[in-house]
């Protein structure tokens, strides 16, 4: 219920006839201080599971809730009702209904599909599992991918005392690298799919970033996993779960998998013309279709999935639910961060948009990846791709030729640098959130900022020089 609160009161207490009419958020207009919210809601993802874990636990949506109405209500106030109705309604119908749908869909039916028996979790089956999930992620999505791969790797392992960095990797490669080939694996690139960048520029264009990163990170990680492994008492006397066999339960999900994909590239290529305006918001026919089809399939997928292979998933609302909650905040206090950087060098972040152009007006494709990157860490990576996208012209057939290499240090930085924290990218959460409900101790929120800053920055480091060098 708390997540409902940034919508339904502030509605309540804001929806009068001027809505009608609502404004957009100005956002050369607005000084820092309107991301503060954002900021603290933020820090607070960061720092009360380390400080405050039982409140944090308990009380995460009422503090998103509570973030969100100290944006909304301060710009009704100052700004005028209208302006917070329609940031909140554009913020829900155009990013965050969409983005929650979608991944619900995934969540729900690739947690439907239940791996039995297990395997041993030796480096080369953890290695192994890990580039399987890498791949799929380009073709199901990271949300789909993380939740068929994760609970298997977590089994396989399960007689280990150190699986925390198995969950990082798996984080790094399944949940964010692994899904920068195609529109399907990442939420920024299904975005640029809809904006007309061709459905497999990405792969004719990022296909050798994405392999240098991806065979880097299965290497370090087999090297570290090996370390692990041969350490003495690493492997428990007994193993919960004994080797058998694999097998599949829950296999109707793969063709709900299958109707997924084709509902997401139904949106991106059937174009009727019709929208519909919601208090400013234009919501197109073909969007409208894929997220009630997709609710379909969320329906579909409980009924007809065997009980036996949810319980076999141990399957539980608690990781969308959470990652449900603190998006719906951060989308809401993301406005008028989003705002001030869309309006370029008159916004208060103009500092930024002029860091990636260069004294001749053309684009610095290392500080485009940079910048696109370092903001995902934190920001949605949806979201930023956008900013970025618009900060470089905008014209999808221009961006696909001319400034090719700055359209794919985008694609890379959003795609890519999404593994910095937790809320770089959605899947990062749902994988720690069920990797904690198995009992695996996973890094705090800077912990995991630990790891990424020394196994992922030198790498973004040594990319740059190799392929954004312009």
């Amino acid at each position: 219920m708390q997540n409902k609160t940034s919508v339904g009161v502030v509605l309540f207490m804001l929806l009068a006839p001027a809505v009608a009419s609502a404004a957009d958020l100005n956002g050369a207009s607005l000084s820092g201080w309107w991301g503060l919210p954002f900021a603290g809601l933020l820090l607070s993802i960061a720092l009360c599971p380390l400080l405050v874990p039982q409140f944090w636990h308990r009380h995460f949506g009422k503090l998103a809730a509570a973030w969100s109405l100290a944006f909304l209500l301060p710009c009704a106030v100052f700004l005028g009702p209208s302006t917070a109705v329609a940031g909140a309604v554009h913020a829900f119908l155009a990013e965050f209904i969409p983005f929650i749908i979608l991944i619900t869909a995934l969540f729900v039916v690739a947690g439907g599909i239940c791996v039995r028996g297990n395997l041993h979790g030796t480096p080369r089956l953890n290695t192994a599992i890990l580039a399987i999930g890498t791949v799929l992620a380009s073709f199901m999505g990271t949300t789909g991918a993380a939740m068929l791969m994760i609970r298997p790797l977590i089994r396989a392992n399960d007689n280990r005392k150190h699986a925390a960095h198995i969950v990082v990797f798996f984080i790094f490669l399944v949940a964010n690298a692994g899904g920068s080939l195609t529109p399907l694996g990442d939420p920024p690139l299904f975005l640029g799919f809809l904006k007309g960048v061709d459905f497999f520029w990405t792969f004719r264009n990022i296909f050798p970033e994405t392999a240098f990163l991806c065979v880097a990170l299965l290497v370090i990680f087999y090297v570290l996993d090996s370390y692990y492994f041969h350490r003495r008492e690493e492997v428990l006397p007994v193993d919960p779960t004994p080797d058998s066999g694999i097998w599949f339960e829950g296999k109707v999900n793969f063709i709900l998998l299958g109707v997924v994909v084709a509902l997401v590239l139904m949106s991106g290529f059937w174009k009727p013309g019709i929208e519909f305006d919601v208090m400013g918001t234009p919501v197109a026919l073909q969007n409208l279709m894929r997220d009630i089809a997709l609710v379909v399939v969320i329906l579909v997928s409980l009924a007809v999935t065997p009980a036996a292979a949810r319980a076999g998933n141990e399957f539980s609302w608690g990781p969308i639910l959470e990652v449900g909650k603190l998006f719906a905040g951060i989308f809401i206090t993301i406005i008028p961060v989003i705002a001030m950087l869309r309006a370029g060098e008159a916004g208060a972040f103009g500092a930024v948009v002029q860091a990636v152009t260069g004294a001749s007006g053309q684009p610095i494709d290392s500080m485009y990846f940079w910048a696109t990157g370092l903001l995902s860490s934190f920001l949605d990576n949806a979201p930023t791709y956008l900013v970025f996208f618009n900060t470089a012209g905008g014209d999808p057939q221009h961006l696909m030729t001319t400034f090719a290499s700055t359209l794919a240090a985008i694609s890379c930085g959003a795609v890519f640098m999404g593994a910095n924290s937790y809320i770089g990218n959605a899947p990062n959460m749902m994988v720690k959130a069920i990797a904690e409900e198995r009992g695996i101790r996973m890094p705090s929120f800077f912990g995991y900022m630990g790891w990424s800053c020394a196994i992922l920055i030198p790498l973004f480091i040594l990319m740059t020089f190799i392929f954004f060098r312009g």
